[in-house]
């Protein structure tokens, strides 16, 4: 984002601080001020390991590496905002810079760029929509195979992009589809990705006593204690060991290919916490799950590989596996290997999916994919385990609860719609509601309508 939108993500973060401990974060005229996205995602919390990790595999300062938790943060709402407002014009967004300080959205239509202009972002006039992107990737997934084993949209350059590991392959699958090359880059790569087989969040566990993937995020269902995880690890009865090798539950449901989720119910004995094993051994909080923009920052924990960071390339990827294709998975710069299958991805304290698979590895440096959590979460009706102060201030014990459809517990996706306090608002960004972001509170999530 220009220097003034990166101000203003600065100027946020000095609003969560000193500004509110002088003022009690009112204006003027004693109306309380909207939390920032910052502020509303808690990015100044970031635990030191995180913060570490940052600096160490994206080669940040420790100014730099808080300060792009700021920015990420402003983006992905700014963004979100913009996508609402722009519609079917809308053609992509991302940030760029070592602390994320530019936010860049894309529109089709030249009417549009002023508004983006405003917001502090950078505008690009494209010719093609997100829309028309995501349909031309459709249309390939159908007829993909190995020879094409990845495909997914990439908005800065405006194209759907498609990896080969033969030449002349993605030809034959544009030929075979009807798709125009003109809005299409091909991408040659030396090796197949493939699921993360061999192998707290991150922590290891066994499936029947021999392979091994690692634990993604503690969730529970109802009194259940459990863990999301990646549905290539196991099958709906599959049983389950933890790191200790005792006794720890089964796969009640699993799904893969097609997408790459399951979840595994654990017994009395294992209990679910908000924590991911970080950089050491250390516990890295969770907060949330809201999914943060292309460009942002990534961590993962896994049990083979342990705690490594990068950045997030693309959403809404599809990969072939030998398996047969998942869709929906997130396309990443952060290495793994066999055994990290299912673990944590975090951006700042926000979960953001599970590892499901990839190429290359942590000495050479390599491309990773997870699948989304929140999708985990809404297919399932489990609850993410979050931790931390109170997020905010929701309704007292004996207070009327100010009725609508808004839930706590309850995924929602962009776009969606509830009525909270006698109000309609639109969800902004995907993530898990949770007591104190009542639609009204986080202006980062919802918007009035």
């Amino acid at each position: 984002m220009p220097k003034r939108h990166a101000r203003a993500a600065c100027t946020a973060l000095a609003a969560a601080g000193l500004l509110l401990a002088g003022t009690g974060g009112a204006t003027a005229d004693s109306t309380p001020a909207a939390p920032s996205a910052a502020v509303t995602l808690r990015t100044a919390d970031a635990p030191p390991e995180l913060l570490a990790a940052m600096q160490r595999d994206l080669g940040l300062t420790p100014t730099q590496a808080k300060a792009r938790l700021a920015h990420e943060a402003e983006a992905g709402a700014t963004a979100a905002r913009l996508r609402d407002r722009l519609g079917a014009a809308f053609a992509g967004a991302w940030v760029d810079g070592a602390d994320a300080g530019t936010l860049t959205v894309a529109t089709t239509r030249a009417a549009d760029t002023a508004a983006i202009r405003a917001t502090g972002a950078r505008a690009k006039l494209v010719g093609r929509t997100l829309a028309d992107l995501d349909a031309a990737r459709a249309a390939v997934d159908r007829a993909a195979g190995p020879a094409t084993p990845v495909r997914y949209v990439d908005p800065r350059s405006n194209t759907l992009v498609v990896e080969e590991i033969e030449a002349g392959a993605a030809a034959v699958l544009l030929a075979a589809t009807g798709t125009d090359p003109a809005g299409v880059t091909v991408v040659r790569t030396a090796g197949a990705p493939r699921p993360l087989y061999d192998l707290r969040g991150g922590d290891a566990y066994y499936m029947n006593g021999s392979g091994r993937c690692s634990v993604g995020f503690p969730v529970t269902k109802g009194s259940v204690n459990g863990f999301a995880t990646a549905g290539h690890c196991g099958r709906a009865g599959t049983g389950t060991s933890g790191f200790n090798q005792v006794a720890q539950g089964s796969f009640q449901a699993s799904v893969f290919p097609g997408n790459d989720m399951a979840w595994v119910a654990a017994n009395a004995q294992w209990t679910a916490t908000p924590y991911v094993k970080g950089s050491g051994g250390a516990n890295v909080q969770v907060t949330g799950s809201v999914l943060q923009p292309v460009g942002a920052s990534v961590c993962r924990s896994g049990s083979t590989t342990g705690w490594h960071c990068g950045t997030i390339q693309q959403h809404d990827t599809s990969v072939t596996y030998p398996e047969g294709t998942i869709s929906g998975v997130t396309r990443t710069t952060v290495c793994a290997e066999p055994g990290d299958s299912g673990g944590s991805y975090l951006s700042g304290s926000q979960a953001q999916g599970v590892t499901s698979g990839g190429s290359g590895n942590c000495s050479s440096g390599g491309t990773t994919f997870f699948q989304p959590l929140n999708p985990i979460l809404s297919a399932y009706g489990l609850t993410l385990k979050v931790g931390g102060s109170d997020p905010g201030p929701g309704p007292g014990p004996g207070d009327p609860e100010p009725g609508g459809t808004w839930r706590a517990g309850t995924v929602y996706a962009a776009g969606a719609t509830v009525t909270y306090g006698g109000s309609a608002f639109r969800c902004l960004q995907g993530h898990q509601a949770q007591t104190g972001w009542e639609p009204p509170n986080v202006p980062a999530l919802w918007q009035r309508v």
